[in-house]
């Protein structure tokens, strides 16, 4: 039973074990967030050790998600590895009324990552950075990009291509369409789920397709830094929102050894959204017995262990 704690300012869910708090410091950063205006488990998060330690690391969610998602994976590089954590709020998600995700920028986005990454460096010698799906590809493109952070980086169904082809994902990215797009009624997001919309809004998922095309250039270019560094990756096979086969690109672009993969078989049926979760997620009020919204990775202890043991190998 997790019992909430207020302390210095902090709002802490306290269990055995769990030392996950408010990110004040993210609010006064980013002022469209409060503890007002932020939904109850969809707050920016960190995980600090009392003692100095070497290592940080930034995760970041998925598109319509919170920090939530990224949580089981933070909590084992916080307590595991010694990492401290840091879990960013992308701009327009987490809200009690996101009018539709109205104001949602990449923009935005990148502002939110960049001030994670500056406050893990100010602790930290070495910065790592990882994220689930769209948080994935805006890893990279700060694995890219950005010289702070020094350390490794972390796929979990990346965003690196829509499935599907790509059609999805080029017609988003046509002007035209974009500006129709912008002009779309505001729809009600938020429903029985605590820690996601229930919807993708076009608008969001255009800025996705142009994140996509950026990661496209970066991923062409010879002189990317990010092909010197190590990567691990983890998927599942039968995934239907992301294109797969672009990670096992990736794959490729690094030298020998520098590349990990840990790949769910698509007979286990593991949906995009549940290879971050160890435990399922239940519907707002829900009861004992209900409808699971999302299940449980039934790999999850087994992909931490291979991760753990390329962090080990650094």
């Amino acid at each position: 039973m997790q019992k909430k704690v207020e302390s210095r300012g902090e709002v802490v869910l306290s269990a055995e074990k769990d030392t996950c708090c408010l990110w004040p410091e993210y609010y006064l950063q980013f002022p469209c967030f409060s503890e007002l205006t932020v939904r109850a488990e969809c707050y920016p998060r960190k995980l600090l050790h009392a003692k100095q330690t070497g290592k940080s690391i930034v995760l970041i969610h998925g598109l319509t998600d919170s920090p939530f998602y990224m949580l089981a994976i933070a909590k084992y590089f916080h307590e595991n590895l010694g990492y401290n954590v840091y879990l960013p709020l992308l701009h327009s998600h987490g809200l009690k009324n996101p009018e539709g995700m109205a104001g949602v920028s990449l923009v935005h986005w990148k502002q939110n990552v960049r001030f994670a990454i500056r406050t893990a460096a100010e602790s930290s010698d070495r910065v790592s950075i990882g994220g689930f799906s769209t948080g994935g590809a805006l890893s990279y493109y700060f694995g890219c990009t950005d010289s702070q952070v020094t350390g490794d980086l972390y796929l979990f169904a990346a965003a690196f291509g829509i499935y599907g082809g790509g059609i999805p994902e080029f017609f988003l990215r046509i002007p035209f369409i974009r500006l129709l797009i912008n002009k779309q009624p505001l729809k009600t997001l938020v429903g029985r789920h605590p820690y996601r919309y229930d919807q993708v809004p076009l608008k969001s998922a255009g800025e996705l397709a142009r994140l996509i095309s950026e990661n496209d250039k970066l991923l062409k270019s010879p002189g990317n830094i990010m092909h010197a560094k190590r990567i691990f990756a983890a998927w599942s096979e039968y995934d239907r929102v992301i294109d797969v086969n672009k990670l096992s690109y990736i794959s490729k672009l690094p030298t020998a050894g520098q590349f990990v993969s840990f790949v769910i078989p698509k007979a286990e049926r593991v949906n995009h959204a549940c290879v971050v979760l160890k435990e399922h997620v239940y519907a707002i009020n829900s009861r004992q017995g209900d409808f699971v919204l999302e299940e449980a990775n039934p790999r999850f202890a087994e992909m931490m262990s291979e991760l753990s043991k390329f962090e080990a190998a650094s």
